[in-house]
């Protein structure tokens, strides 16, 4: 069985900061992707980006502020700076093998 781990639950961060969120996949990643979901929005979940080789590709309103890596074979992450109270929300990673 594959599968992905993001390694925090939660994170905090001032505004005006940059956070960085880790995920960990148990076999080689081929294509990464981000999403989220803000309180409040009915239960809409929001594409941010995905990374298939090496150039992730974003959604227009996260082109600015937020970079999605892949890091080797089997990890990446979501960094976003200039951190602002409306980034609040649930931040979800998914991969697939190919």
């Amino acid at each position: 069985n594959n599968f992905l781990t993001q390694t925090d639950k939660s994170k905090s961060v001032s505004p005006g900061g940059t956070v960085t969120i880790s995920a960990t996949g148990s076999s080689n990643i081929a294509y990464l992707s981000w999403y989220l979901q803000k309180p409040g929005q009915g239960g809409l979940i929001n594409l941010i980006g995905y990374v298939y080789t090496s150039d992730p590709t974003y959604e227009k309103q996260f082109e600015d502020r937020f970079k999605i890596t892949k890091t080797g074979t089997q990890a990446g992450g979501l960094t976003i700076q200039s951190v602002n109270l409306s980034d609040s929300a649930v931040y979800y990673c998914a991969a697939s093998t190919q």
